[in-house]
């Protein structure tokens, strides 16, 4: 919880569902990514249906390096909100990976918001059909700290493929795009919830390819990330892709901080499940948004507004996910 957010609430007067509104509307920040994928849009609809539905409160979109940087932005105070991968999420709870002696077991997910759905681009013409092409060439991972990375050095690492390897890139979404259709990367990997802006612009100047995952690639990603589940992205998503492609997911999450007030919780989480259309109207990804996917998909406890509302909707909410 940031520190305006600490000063607001001593202004309020809390009580069941509603939040006593003080003089003026307080600010939150949602702690995002590029401007590229699927998180600054979505996170910029979310602020807009707090702005519309959280009475009291108003919200905007913080462009970040994404999932490992917002998780560390929720450790310090300094977001009020963050979108996150699930595995990035867990290693932060856990202390693991990235956040190996430095876990956060503060982190609380607040809903669960759509799949990620790994997607390794190339152009058509490139001769890179397999993650064994990708051998001494320059490929970009994704943005330094972001879940793409993650996910990434997670597939490849797997799959007997190390950065010692090839010339590992560390470039944000629309960066990718500009680096293949440049022709200064020969491939490069988003994680993101398709379709993506970035990829589509790129495709619609460039022929583009998706290189599939084969069946034991994807077994040995999720033997080593069990926060991975196979995903399909169906044909025609982008411009020039005829055939449904074999990927992987990983679950998007938002999460706060377990000091965030569970009344303000409660109210964000029924204002998003009840109003998602208007999320929809922004993004598609969005359709997945419903409690049965905070339910299903959720690596960590759920904060305790989230709780109470799920309950309140008459769902039952796992052990494994009560703080």
């Amino acid at each position: 919880m940031s520190i305006r957010l600490r000063a607001a609430l001593a202004a309020f007067a809390i009580g069941g569902a509603a939040l006593a509104p003080a003089a003026q509307a307080t600010e939150l920040s949602i702690a995002t990514g590029g401007t590229g994928g699927v998180y600054f849009p979505y996170g910029g609809g979310m602020a807009e249906v707090i702005n519309r539905h959280v009475e009291g409160f108003t919200a905007s979109a913080e462009v970040t390096g994404a999932s490992v940087e917002n998780v560390n932005l929720i450790a310090t105070f300094e977001s009020d909100m963050a979108l996150a991968l699930s595995d990035t999420v867990f290693a932060g709870f856990s202390g693991t990976g990235p956040f190996e002696g430095a876990p956060v077991p503060e982190l609380r997910t607040m809903i669960a918001i759509y799949p990620n759905a790994v997607q390794l681009v190339t152009l058509a013409d490139s001769g890179i059909t397999s993650l064994d092409d990708l051998r001494g060439q320059r490929v970009s991972v994704g943005a330094p700290g972001s879940g793409t990375e993650v996910s990434a050095q997670t597939i490849l690492a797997a799959n007997g493929i190390t950065y010692d390897d090839f010339d590992p890139q560390r470039l944000n979404f629309n960066e990718t795009a500009d680096a293949l259709r440049d022709g200064a990367i020969v491939a490069g990997f988003w994680s993101v919830g398709p379709p993506t802006s970035s990829i589509m612009n790129l495709a619609a100047t460039r022929e583009i390819a998706i290189v599939a995952l084969s069946e034991e690639e994807l077994a040995n990603a999720v033997a080593a990330e069990p926060t991975f589940a196979p995903y399909t992205l169906r044909a025609g998503i982008y411009e020039g892709i005829a055939e449904p492609v074999q990927t992987i997911s990983t679950p998007n999450m938002v999460v706060v901080h377990a000091d965030m007030d569970a009344d303000l919780v409660y109210a964000i989480t029924r204002a998003i499940f009840e109003n998602v259309e208007e999320l929809i109207a922004i993004h598609p990804a969005a359709n997945d948004t419903v409690p049965e996917f905070t339910l299903a998909a959720s690596p960590i406890p759920l904060h305790p507004g989230t709780i109470r509302y799920l309950e309140e909707i008459g769902h039952s909410i796992p052990d494994r996910m009560r703080p």
